[in-house]
């Protein structure tokens, strides 16, 4: 089987590509519409903009104290039975999993859904030492078999229909061809039940985490979460350092968010809080539980007065539902992790602009991400920022920044300044331009790869008034 490889540098293509693919654009359509529909009535009798306010203050507030509350994290993880790690980048998180897995000989991993994981590409670095690891979440385990990434951060099969579905478990497992869900569901659950009763390690991320009681907070609506964190006999909890919340009681209105957000539920089926592994007299649960803290790049967005705000996100994939573009081609096409508006703020940190130059264009800057984020990320504002970083506009402290800088452009723009602020040049320009239109070029640059190239009249309006007035008063 041939596996496309994606990339962020290969957006454009990329991006042609999908607009060019009926199928691609009908199942991202009726999914979207889908999600749009459901978020929009279940706020119908919330207070929404109440509740998004609290929601932004809380990640704020957490983020203000963030070294401080991490530190209590730890304190209390550690006092819970929870053994901790720090992780500079995703190679260093791969390795330290790597590392607890071999010392328990384990030869299988069962993972519960993780982005973090797949920003580390964990599953590789472990296939690699000899460890097999399998997702248990029904749609990473359709991509898994797919040989693909997720195409959504909440929904990471949103790309498939059902009829690919039905060929991909046909061809992978072995089941019947059928358009009956349920049948394919049921299939799905008996292959994957089998490999949780077998795993050696369960790896799974984080929603929240509580620094004041050391609790592991876990949204899942499969039940797959709960099964990867206490069937196999060690749980790793991997997750970023932004998404410590200060208090137990915080938890409550961003889940309420997040579900809405997300899915259009109240709540999801599952709601895991984990504070310890087994202790005893418990009849079940895992003997050791690690977390894994993740940094990859979040202090350097941390110490950006107005990047900060990208650290707010919960996950909930609402400003991709809503994005004009990410509707139009879907995740594959970004190349990144994490695809759509979120994607475009936050992976320029992770891999820096050389790489992900036109994600912070990918925006038609409608507004609509920003709109309708939970938490109120001012993602519309943090594009600007980043594509002035692009250009070296900006403070220059992301990494690549002045990428897309062109010494042409900027000379023909401080021309265009000067002579914007000097009347007596601006005129003579423009009457010696439209003398020479004819010779004006068809092209300039990109610009015109999706414009007709304006020429300058003949005559200037200012010069069509002032023969209108002589004429007149003569």
């Amino acid at each position: 089987m041939s596996v496309e490889i994606y990339t962020p540098q290969a957006f454009h293509r990329q991006a042609h590509d999908a607009l060019g693919n009926p199928q691609i654009r009908g199942n991202f359509r009726k999914a979207m519409d889908g999600l749009m529909t459901k978020r929009r009535d279940i706020f119908n009798d919330w207070d929404l903009e109440t509740l998004r306010e609290l929601g932004a203050n809380i990640r704020l507030r957490a983020l203000a104290k963030l070294p401080d509350l991490l530190e209590q994290l730890e304190a209390n993880c550690q006092a819970n039975g929870i053994q901790m790690h720090w992780a500079e980048d995703g190679d260093q998180a791969c390795r330290i999993i790597r590392e607890i897995c071999q010392a328990r000989g384990a030869k299988s991993v069962i993972k519960g859904k993780s982005m973090v994981s797949e920003e580390m590409h964990l599953n590789a670095h472990l296939e690699e030492a000899g460890i097999e690891a399998l997702e248990s979440d029904l749609g990473e385990y359709l991509v898994q078999l797919n040989e693909q990434t997720p195409s959504h951060i909440i929904m990471p099969a949103i790309h498939l229909n059902t009829d690919e579905i039905s060929d991909i478990l046909h061809d992978k497992t072995g089941t019947e061809r059928t358009r009956d869900v349920d049948y394919m569901t049921a299939a799905a659950r008996q292959q994957l039940r089998e490999r949780f009763m077998s795993a050696d390690v369960g790896v799974s991320g984080v929603n929240f985490a509580v620094a004041e009681t050391g609790t592991l907070c876990l949204v899942e609506n499969e039940g797959n979460g709960r099964m990867t964190t206490t069937v196999p006999p060690v749980h790793i909890a991997v997750t970023g350092i932004e998404k410590v919340v200060e208090h137990l009681r915080d938890v409550a209105p961003l889940y309420a968010l997040l579900t809405r957000s997300a899915t259009g539920q109240h709540v999801t089926t599952y709601f895991n809080l984990i504070n310890s592994p087994r202790k005893r007299g418990e009849r079940d649960g895992p003997e050791e539980v690690h977390l894994v803290l993740v940094d990859n790049g979040r202090s350097s967005i941390y110490q950006d007065d107005e990047l900060l705000d990208t650290l707010r996100c919960i996950r909930c994939g609402a400003c991709m539902n809503h994005c004009p573009v990410y509707t139009r081609v879907g995740g594959h096409t970004y190349g990144t992790t994490y695809p759509g508006p979120i994607g475009s703020i936050l992976m320029p940190h992770m891999l820096g602009l050389e790489a992900t130059q036109d994600l912070p264009s990918a925006s038609s800057l409608c507004g609509a991400c920003g709109e309708v984020c939970p938490v109120k990320i001012p993602i519309p504002d943090l594009l600007v920022r980043l594509r002035k970083e692009a250009v070296g506009e900006g403070r220059g402290n992301v990494l690549g920044a002045g990428v897309k800088r062109n010494k042409k452009e900027v000379a023909a723009w401080k021309s265009w300044q000067w002579m914007a602020t000097h009347p007596g040049a601006w005129r003579g320009g423009t009457a010696i331009a439209g003398k020479l239109q004819v010779m004006m070029p068809a092209k300039l640059g990109p610009w015109t790869d999706y414009r007709t190239m304006p020429k300058p009249a003949k005559t200037s309006l200012h010069a069509l008034m002032k023969r209108h007035r002589q004429e007149k008063e003569s």
